[in-house]
Formats: C-alpha cells, structure tokens, sequence
C-alpha cells in the first residue's frame, strides 16, 4: 500500500485512536457507491446550471448592448412633417441642445439627441435666430430644423422699441404690432404688482420699459409683454450695476433714471447727451429751475415743437418752470448712451441749449444768458421755414 492509499482509504485512519472497527459490508459498499454517483450527478447539474445562467446574462447584456448602441447611433425620431400647429420660443443665444430641449417639451421631436444629430450635421444651423417660431407637432427632426431655418416660420411679432419713447407711446407701439387694445396695456400700467419692478420705481412703468429690440410671443397678453420689457431693464440694470454707480455719482437710482430721460428727451444726437446731462448738472447745481419744454409736454401728454406761454402754466410737478430741480420721475424710458451720460457729463458751464435746427438734429450750447438769445434767434428762423414743426 503506497501513501496515496492512506489518504484516500474509505474506512477510516489505520492510526485513529479508538476501538477497532467491523469492515463494512456489501450492502454498506453499494449504498456508498450510489451516494458518490449522486453526488457527481449533483455537482454536473450545478456545473451546467451555472454555465446556463452565464450564458444567458452575458447574452441578454449583449442584447441589451446592441440595443443602447443603435439608440445612441439612431435616436428615436418622428417620421414626416407633423401635424397641427404649436409656437416655440428660440432664446438668444440658445445651443443646439437647449433648442431640442425646448422643441421636445413641445412634443415638436420625439428625442433630444435625435435633433442635436441633425443639427450638429447642419452646416446653416447657427444661423437660427431667437424669436418664436410656428412648428408641427410630431415633426422629423429634419423638418424640424428645415422650419426653424425657414424665415417664414417666425411668427412676424418682431419689434424695436426706440430710446426716448413715453409709457404710452411704447403701449402705441405693442398695440400696433400685437392687435392688443392699448387700454389693456393701461390697466397693466395702473397694476404692477408682480412685474418685478425695483423698489425704487415706486411702482411706475415710466422709464422702466427698457427700449431694444423683442420678439413678442404671438399669443402673449399685455402683462407678459411688458413683463418681458421690465425683465430686459432689470437684466441691463444688473449687468450694469445701475445701482452701484448711481450711488458713486450722488445720486438715487431713481433720480439717475430721471436725469437720464430728461437727456434722451432734449437730445438729438447721442453725441449731445453727455453736454445735455451737464447742463442739467449746472442748473441744478446753482439752483435754477431747468425750464425744460419737455417736461411741460409729458404733463400735457403732447408732442410738438410750438410749446405756448399757456401751456407753461400746467400745474403739474413735472412743470420745470414752477418747480425746481428734477421732476418726480423719468418722463421717458431712456438707453444706455443716456444712463452712461447721466452718469460721466461731458466738463464744461454750460447753462442753456437750444435746438436750432430739429430737421438735422443741431443742438447747440450756452453758457450765457445773451449766447443763449442768439441760439434762440436761430430756431425761431428755422421755425419760419418749418410753419408745422
């Protein structure tokens, strides 16, 4: 008997201490033997249960795998030009990805990356411009970027507010462009909780419309529209810090404001608000009133050149020939030039201006009494040859 056969005899250690014990019988020999078959059977069934499950989750993964990497490669899509009408905003300066998120919100493509896909094969595709746009639902992302690159898509709500334009001259405008009354535009004016406005409006839109370009939503209402006008101020203000630097230049937030309009309602050429902005300065520093016609005209709610000793009698704080120093608000909704003017006025003592020639915008300075005379003299000759202003 070699070692081997020590080790692997079944009756037991030669060496184990103990009584010896009876060799087994035959009986005892074949019910051993049948127990060591089922336990080779027991083993080669776990053996190829295993190998099953192996198999089946490395093949159901592999499944799995083929089907994220054709989703990746083809996206889900729509198919064909979609039906029915939705209107989608495009956001300035908006990404591609940002565009599919808000094309997909809108049931406008079926996937994100479906239309990142063709938009990032697109070679025109940066020149999609903000604004809102007419879709389908249920679109290709092809037909959906041949749409937003299609100008006759955008809904035609695109407007430029000019500087200088008065609360309800902007209202003309928005009811002009938009078919909405100029009233509801009114009742916005009279209740302006919730717009946003600063504090210091002290809940007046005048001179907080701030002027640019919008694109207007084709279904929006007069409260979202000057919404979006009072966002466009708060933003610029923001980015300006318009409060910080009124502070360093002396002034309120809401008289820098004032004094800017009153720049961008006498000025004709953005060269002239700086000179404007210091002669306001000038007569307010020495105590004179600024016998602004403008602020006569916004009391009256009138535009016109020919301003008559009666209407200077307007009993209005707005009336700068009764009053001194800056009226109680802006009179107008004024630019960054006049903001930037109000804020750095051009050096020098002036105390007059006069419009001499309002056809080509000439606006020239005084800084006397007898000056100032002679300027008049030449608009009243300009007015000789313009009878209606």
């Amino acid at each position: 008997m070699n070692d081997l056969d020590l080790f692997s005899d079944p009756y037991g250690d030669p060496y184990e201490e103990g009584p010896p014990q009876e060799p087994p019988t035959r009986r005892d020999q074949r019910r051993a033997r049948k127990r060591q078959k089922r336990r080779r059977r027991s083993g080669r069934a776990a053996f190829l249960f295993a190998l099953a499950f192996i198999v089946a989750v490395f093949g159901t993964a592999g499944v799995f795998g083929v089907a994220i990497l054709d989703n990746r490669l083809h996206p889900p899509d729509y198919s064909g030009s979609g039906t029915g009408s939705v209107t989608v905003q495009v956001k300035d300066g908006a990404s591609g990805a940002l565009i599919a998120t808000t094309l997909q919100e809108h049931r406008v493509v079926k996937s994100t990356r479906a239309f990142v896909k063709v938009y990032n094969a697109e070679a025109r595709a940066s020149s999609i411009q903000p604004g809102f746009y007419q879709m389908r639902l249920e679109m290709s992302s092809k037909a959906a970027m041949a749409l937003l690159l299609d100008p006759k898509s955008r809904a035609g709500n695109q407007i430029s507010v000019p500087e200088g334009k008065r609360a309800i001259e902007v209202f003309q405008l928005l009811s002009k462009k938009t078919g909405i009354p100029v009233r509801d535009f009114q009742a916005v004016a009279k209740n302006t909780a919730g717009l946003g406005l600063p504090s210091y409006a002290g809940g007046n839109l005048e001179g907080f419309l701030y002027p640019g370009r919008y694109d207007l939503d084709p279904n929006g209402s007069a409260r979202k529209i000057v919404q979006q006008m009072v966002d466009a101020f708060n933003k610029e203000a923001s980015s300006s810090d318009l409060e910080g630097k009124a502070k360093e230049a002396g002034l309120s937030p809401l008289k820098l404001l004032t004094l800017a309009s009153l720049a961008q309602a006498e000025g004709g050429k953005p060269s002239d608000l700086p000179k404007i902005s210091r002669v306001i300065y000038n007569r307010v520093k020495t105590g004179m009133a600024l016998q602004f016609d403008t602020t006569v005209l916004y009391a009256l709610n009138k535009r016109t050149l020919d301003v008559r000793n009666r209407d200077l009698q307007v009993d209005s704080p707005y009336n700068t020939y009764k009053h001194k120093g800056l009226p109680p608000g802006p009179i107008c909704n004024p630019g960054p030039d006049a903001i930037e003017a109000a804020l750095a006025p051009a050096p020098g003592d002036w105390l007059y201006f006069v419009a001499t020639d309002p056809t080509h915008k000439v606006t020239k300075f005084a800084s006397t009494d007898a000056q100032r005379q002679k300027l008049e003299q030449e608009f009243r000759e300009w007015q000789k040859t313009h009878p209606n202003g």
